[in-house]
């Protein structure tokens, strides 16, 4: 198969997956979707979220479009880059949008025909949901792929690329990472805004109708109870959707990124270490389809969690080998048996096929070991749950402090288990290692989301059954799917914070090698401040969201109190809510909230890149990936396991020999408990792995940018602490040093040599120690002499 039969094949993935995306869609939409009153709530959310969604639309296209301009402007000053790139930045915008919008879209149809399967059987409840939630899963990473993979070969063709070296293939690479830029941008804000939203009327739901009220969950008679459902599919899909649609980009580009740095003879023209990275992304949705078919629950199961969770394994795992054995194949037939990453600089690294094959591997470990700790954490029935559980007895204060510190520990073992798969990776295949991990490990993106999503139709499901009054062996079904859905989504985040992580990482190498930096010295004061203010960005981003989720459930909280007062009969079942009211400010607030954080996001490498330096931005960069990734991690377990806590008083629970059940003084802690953590699990800690990456894609950017003001800054004469830097100068030895240089052919009358603070550089290429070694003995270098040397060889006759 040739070269470019194989890039064409990518988006060929990507259109078999929507395909499929297609044909499941119109099965669900062939499903009984109940009677009239099931229909008419259903409905109600629909428009609640389509509002939403129209009115976030609206203001980020104005965002898209100054952005694009920008790009556009800016790209007209580096050689590098290309106008183009504002077309891709807005194409990824538009297909990060349009990932939402098909995880909604099928979300709001696949809720009320859940809960009217679930009059049927579990079996049939399970089949509607998870096949709803495939819809989305495999129909955004049928998206990315076809997307991505389009975008690149149209450039490809475009820009006509000789080598995978040539300037032409740097030039369709940056141009790229706009379409990456503008997927991960749309996906901040509506993961952000949506999780604003759904948090909003949840705080506000709970607070008012479970506490004080002292009805049950998603009762009709509250006001907001619409708005929370909205919530679930704004929120918990359609910005999830958008989220992993910019991951599943963002990763495969770091890839690409790095694989156009790495030399190889191979049967594809040098470009087989870009094809991997997209061949793994289409090949993992073949086997994630694959893997949705061994999703099933015998009609003769018992309702248990254990029976739904058993089922979901046995389609994630499945999917997880066969992607894994077809790992083996790619990497097997496309890679040649060495390749060399940044050839002739000092980071170069010889790679193996079998190393990047031990990467991929190591990925796809870290990936389930995450999954395996995080489910852990967030589990009912286990240690740290029931920790949290026990301490309810003694009150609301003790509750909280119990699951922050079931947080907080659970930040331990996965920040080992990813220290590790960093490690292992870099040692298998250098930095395109760590990078391939992280794609290893996204390459069944299209299961883990279809898992995902399927928690919030269960949970709407659950809405729709108990605000239609229908038996309560439905809601039972619906709570048992609720709550694996809850436990799925917990370690689908700490799945997405560690490939985030490589990602981001991967990125971060890949703006050194763009931004032209030798490194990043940490003893340098800009260095170390910018450090500080990266790692305070993750805090401050969380502080803004939940402070926005706050501030929008006291709106929220009045607005139903005054209902509860005004309405006549509403409480008696006989007046009607308005929950339209509820709605309304839940969309005006997520709009207004979300701009403060998105802005932050955003502005925030662009000002430290262009004020303090790329080696500045670099630090930066770094304390905000660590310390985004720490405060995710807590975030997202300390919020799931007060979630399960909450839920396990539905069936009773034993504190002390006693047993205590829904409406009693421990439970209305766990209430508590439970509305502390929902933004923290669902509005700002899932926010910190695309924060992270966007910042890191930002960056990548603007490096080509910065690269140019560093080589101007270091063509200006200045002098910095009594050391004088001299340019186009000929110095002590300098003729016998290129002499030397000329018959050894490393050079020729076009080239330029730069002698940096020990450091030999040929054209921007930083030179290897034997190099340093071998030719500076023929300067004449005496202590106090320049160090900074720049020769024309033109100018060495």
């Amino acid at each position: 198969m040739t070269t470019n039969m194989l890039f064409y094949l990518v988006p060929v993935l990507g259109i078999v997956g929507l395909f499929y995306t297609f044909i499941k869609f119109n099965w669900v939409s062939k499903q009984d979707a109940g009677n009239d009153r099931m229909k008419e709530i259903s409905n109600y959310i629909a428009q609640g979220a389509m509002a939403f969604l129209k009115a976030e639309w609206k203001i980020l296209s104005y965002f898209v479009i100054i952005v694009a301009l920008l790009l556009g402007f800016m790209a007209t000053k580096n050689p590098h880059s290309h106008w183009s790139i504002a077309i891709a930045f807005i194409l990824g915008a538009i297909c990060s949008a349009v990932a939402g919008y098909i995880g909604m879209l099928i979300a709001t149809k696949a809720n009320v025909r859940t809960a009217q399967a679930a009059r049927s059987s579990l079996s049939k409840a399970l089949s509607v949901s998870f096949t709803g939630g495939s819809v989305m899963g495999v129909g955004v990473a049928g998206l990315a792929v076809l997307g991505l993979g389009g975008v690149f070969v149209a450039l490809k063709g475009f820009f006509a690329p000789e080598s995978i070296s040539s300037d032409e293939m740097l030039t369709t690479i940056e141009v790229l990472t706009g379409f990456s830029l503008g997927a991960e941008s749309i996906a901040l804000f509506a993961r952000v805004g949506g999780g604003i939203y759904t948090k909003a009327a949840d705080v506000g739901a709970d607070l008012v109708g479970k506490v004080e009220a002292g009805i049950p969950e998603d009762d009709p008679r509250n006001p907001a109870t619409i708005a929370d459902n909205v919530g679930d599919n704004v929120g918990d899909v359609a910005g999830m959707g958008a989220d992993l649609f910019g991951s599943y980009v963002a990763t495969v580009l770091a890839t690409m990124v790095l694989g156009q740095e790495t030399t190889s003879i191979d049967n594809f023209g040098g470009y087989a270490p870009i094809l991997l990275p997209m061949l793994i992304a289409g090949i993992g949705i073949i086997f994630s389809i694959a893997g949705t078919w061994l999703v099933r629950v015998s009609d003769t199961a018992g309702i248990t969690t254990a029976n739904v969770q058993k089922a979901l394994n046995m389609g994630n795992w499945g999917s997880i080998i066969l992607t894994a054995f077809a790992c083996v194949g790619l990497v097997y037939y496309i890679l040649p048996e060495t390749m060399i990453f940044r050839e002739g600089s000092t980071e170069a690294f010889t790679i193996t096929k079998w190393g990047v094959l031990g990467a991929i591997a190591v990925g796809l470990a870290v990936g389930a070991l995450m999954s395996i700790i995080t489910e852990y954490y967030t589990a009912m029935g286990k240690r740290p749950v029931l920790s949290i559980i026990r301490q309810s007895a003694t009150g609301h204060a003790t509750n909280v402090i119990a699951g922050l510190a079931i947080g907080m520990e659970s930040t331990f073992l996965p920040t080992i288990v990813l220290a590790g798969g960093i490690w292992g990776s870099y040692e298998c295949a250098g930095l395109y290692g760590v990078a391939i991990a992280a794609a290893g490990m996204m390459a069944t993106t299209a299961m883990q989301l279809a898992i995902d999503a399927f928690g919030p139709i269960a949970d709407n499901a659950g809405g729709i059954a108990e605000m239609s009054e229908l038996p309560s062996d439905v809601r039972e079904k619906t709570d048992v799917l609720d709550a694996v859905g809850n436990t799925t989504a917990a370690t689908g985040k700490g799945f997405a914070i560690a490939s985030a992580a490589l990602t981001a990482l991967a990125l971060f190498a890949a703006f050194v090698g763009v931004s032209k930096i030798s490194g990043i010295d940490i003893y340098k004061a800009k260095v170390l401040a910018s450090l500080f203010v990266g790692a305070m960005i993750p805090f401050i981003f969380s502080s803004l969201a939940i402070r926005a989720v706050g501030e929008a459930a006291m709106a929220m909280v009045e607005e139903v109190r005054r209902q509860f007062r005004t309405i006549p009969g509403i409480m008696e079942g006989k007046g009607k809510p308005e929950y339209d009211k509820c709605v309304a400010i839940s969309t005006e607030a997520s709009i207004k909230k979300m701009m403060a954080p998105g802005a932050i996001a955003i502005l925030s490498p662009i000002i430290v890149g262009f004020t303090l330096g790329a080696e500045a931005l670099g630090g930066f960069l770094a304390g905000a990936t660590v310390s985004g990734v720490l405060m995710g991690m807590f975030q997202n377990n300390a919020g799931g396991a007060w979630d399960n806590a909450k839920k396990s008083f539905e069936k009773g629970v034993d504190i002390n020999g006693e047993m205590f059940y829904k409406k009693s003084e421990p439970h209305k802690a766990s209430v508590t408990g439970d509305t502390v953590g929902d933004p923290f699990k669902d509005t700002s800690g899932p926010s910190m792995n695309i924060l992270i990456k966007l910042m890191s894609i930002v960056s990548l950017v603007i490096a080509p940018t910065l690269a140019q003001l560093h080589s101007n800054e270091v063509a200006i004469t200045s002098t910095t602490n009594n050391i004088e830097v001299a340019v186009e100068k000929n110095t002590n030895g300098g003729q016998a040093f290129l002499t030397a240089l000329k018959n050894d052919g490393v050079i020729n009358d076009n080239d330029e040599v730069v002698f940096d603070k020990g450091v030999f550089s040929v054209n921007g290429v930083v030179q290897s120690e034997e190099f340093n070694k071998k030719y500076i003995a023929l300067l004449d270098i005496k202590e106090g002499d320049l160090t900074y040397f720049k020769w024309n060889p033109k100018e060495v006759e």
